[in-house]
This record gives C-alpha cells, structure tokens and sequence, in this order.
C-alpha cells in the first residue's frame, strides 16, 4: 500500500496524513467513503450466520425504555419481526468467515495488523442502537444499507448506567450530530462518546482496532515465558538452612528472594519476550479452526494466506496462527513479503529456500495457506 497516495477512503487524505493528523487524536467524517457499496451479506445471510457456532452475535433489544441483551448463537426464531423498531443484530467477526469482508478490512491496512482486530456487521430496524457508549479502541463506522444518526462528544462523564446489561452512558452529553448515508464514513478516536440510531432498517460496517492493556500484556507473556522456560522451571524451593521461627507469619526473605529470581530469570532474553509476544499477537481467536489437508504449497503455484490466518514479524523471527520461527537474508525478505501482502507469486515462491518451501508447504498443509491463482 502506497501510504503517500490520497485516498477517497479517507476523505482525500494520505494514509500518512491520517495517521499524523487524527488517528487517536480526533474524528473524522468522510462522505462517500466507499462510493456505491452494497450489503455484502444480505439480511436473510447476515441472519443465518448469527444463527452458527463459533459466531460471536449479540442481539440487543430496547422496549419500553429497557434494554435486553442476548448472546448467541442466535436461531432465526429467536430474532425479532423485522418491523418491530428498535432492536440490533451484531454479528463479530464477519471477516473470519466472508471473503469479502476480510478483503474490505485489508483496505484499513495502513494501520499495522497487530492493532486490526475485526469488522463487525450491525443490523438494525428502524430506532436500533446499543446506546451511548465509548469504546477504549479505534473504530471506523462505515454505513453500508440505510441511515444512521450518530451523535458523537468527547464524553468527561463516563458513569455507566446500572439498569442495563450494557455499558450505557448515564449522561450522555454529545456536541456533534452527523446523518451517514451508505458509503459515508466516521472514524472515531478512544473513548470518543457516540450514540448511533438507526432512521429505517440499516447496516453498519464497524472497523475495530485492538488494544490490549498492560495486564493483558503481562499475565500473556509472563504465561508464556514460564511455558518456555525449560530446564530449572521445575526446581524446587529449598531451605536447608532454615531456622526454628517464633513469627510464623512471616514470609522468609529467602523466599521472596527466590521468587525475585524465578521472574528475573524468565525475563532475561529479550528475545524470547519478543518471541512470546508475536506468539500472543497472532494467535488465531477461539473460535477459529482450520480446514487441514491442503497439499501444493511447494509447487510452482502461487500461494495466499487464509483469510483467518495473522502473520506478522520481527527484526528476527516470522509468527504466524501463534507459532514463531526464525528467518535471515532471503527467506526473512520474502516471508515479510508474504506476511505484508498476504499472497506470494509462483516467482517469488520459487526463489525460496528449501526450507522455506518445507515451512509453507507445512501451513497449507494445516489449512493456514492456499494455492491461489497468480
């Protein structure tokens, strides 16, 4: 992706710029964002697949002044009539399991793929919203089918409602209000307030970013540090030299001191944080699983990644579903090809190692790569 070139996603900016002038700073509005775009999953389609295990949907309902949330999966009876005002379908996830959502994600790929999280579908009859809300991430809120009305503040009071099953601001107070109309666009910043309502049935494409927080992050990689700690995870604490006490209350220095060393030694190679975390940022969702079986990833064909497949690396090593291995020279320059487009040439393929080959022939084995057309 030319990061330099003006986009009409963007309103006529550069990625560069957007990144520069608003992304986690402020909104912005884009009319005809995506001029021309259609529903890619009809109502009936985007119904059926709330409806499957292994697809994250919510439907929440607003009656009489009190919301219902239900999870799914969600079978089409248990769905509202779709005259009936006021509820909303969401369906997460939707890339995962629809070729071409995950290609309309792709066009947000000016932002590293370790922030991209997913594109969510909402559905909604005329009145539907979930409330206002913040939400601690990044989203672009592309309209695709209908209107909707979305009032958007930067919101100091963030008490939550306590009747409700879902994080609704208590006092909401907005200082924009904007109509989208299919192909228009809104990205917001974190914790941005904004409360969307549906004028007539509508479906709205939600771009979400992932940020994970510094818990997260340590209990994450500290998981997978002690996992991969090997020889000396398993010695014992010893204290040979231990004295009778008259404060058994006390924690022996001894063994805090211990504890000190088990968490210094885990962290010592900073390589294998940088290991741990690439694992972390590519490991597939729960949900996810994989068609095994695949054969010809070291043939002469071309090869493309899975749409559910995350491939990402470092100065040192390639990660991809979770799992890491180490790459120089040539073969680093062409897995970082693969991980950046996601496809390689039957060209390139064959400038490969032998070992290389041997990897990807492995991930199509798994299901992870596919033959694909040139």
């Amino acid at each position: 992706m030319d990061t330099d070139a003006s986009t009409p996603l963007l309103g006529g900016l550069t990625p560069a710029q957007f990144m520069r002038s608003h992304w986690q700073r402020k909104p912005l509005l884009v009319r005809g964002a995506v001029p021309g775009i259609r529903p890619l999953l009809s109502r009936a389609q985007l119904f059926g697949l709330a409806g499957r295990e292994g697809v994250e949907s919510r439907l929440v309902v607003q009656q009489r002044g009190k919301w219902q949330l239900q999870r799914g999966p969600l079978a089409r009876r248990a769905l509202p009539p779709v005259s009936q005002p006021r509820w909303t379908l969401l369906v997460q996830g939707v890339d995962l399991h629809d070729k071409r959502a995950h290609e309309l994600l792709q066009r947000f790929a000016f932002v590293p793929q370790a922030r991209q999280d997913d594109l969510m579908i909402s559905w909604a009859s005329d009145g539907g919203g979930v409330g206002p809300h913040f939400d601690s991430y990044d989203v672009f809120l592309l309209q695709v089918q209908g209107k909707r009305r979305w009032r958007i503040g930067r919101q100091k009071d963030l008490v939550l409602r306590d009747d409700a099953p879902l994080k609704i601001l208590a006092n909401f107070e907005p200082e924009e209000e904007y109509v989208l109309e299919p192909g228009d666009m809104l990205y917001l910043p974190p914790r941005w307030a904004h409360d969307g309502i549906a004028v007539g049935e509508c479906q709205t494409y939600s771009i979400g970013f992932r940020a994970p927080s510094r818990g997260e992050l340590a209990r994450e990689l500290l998981q997978r540090l002690a996992d991969e700690e090997g020889e000396g995870a398993d010695v014992l604490y010893r204290d040979p030299a231990q004295a009778a006490t008259a404060a058994p209350g006390e924690i022996p220095p001894a063994m805090l001191q211990f504890a000190s060393d088990a968490l210094a030694r885990a962290l010592r190679d900073p390589q294998a944080i940088a290991r741990a975390f690439g694992e972390f940022l590519t490991e597939p969702k729960p949900q996810v699983w994989f068609d095994e079986g695949g054969e010809g990833g070291a043939g002469p064909g071309a090869v493309a990644l899975d749409r559910r497949t995350r491939m990402m690396y470092d100065a040192h090593h390639v990660f991809i579903n979770g799992e890491s291995l180490r790459a120089g020279g040539r073969d680093a320059a062409l897995m970082r090809t693969f991980a950046n487009r996601r496809r390689l040439t039957a060209s390139e393929l064959r400038g490969a190692s032998a070992a290389a080959r041997d990897a990807i022939a492995q991930w199509v084995e798994a299901g992870w790569v596919h033959v694909a057309k040139e």
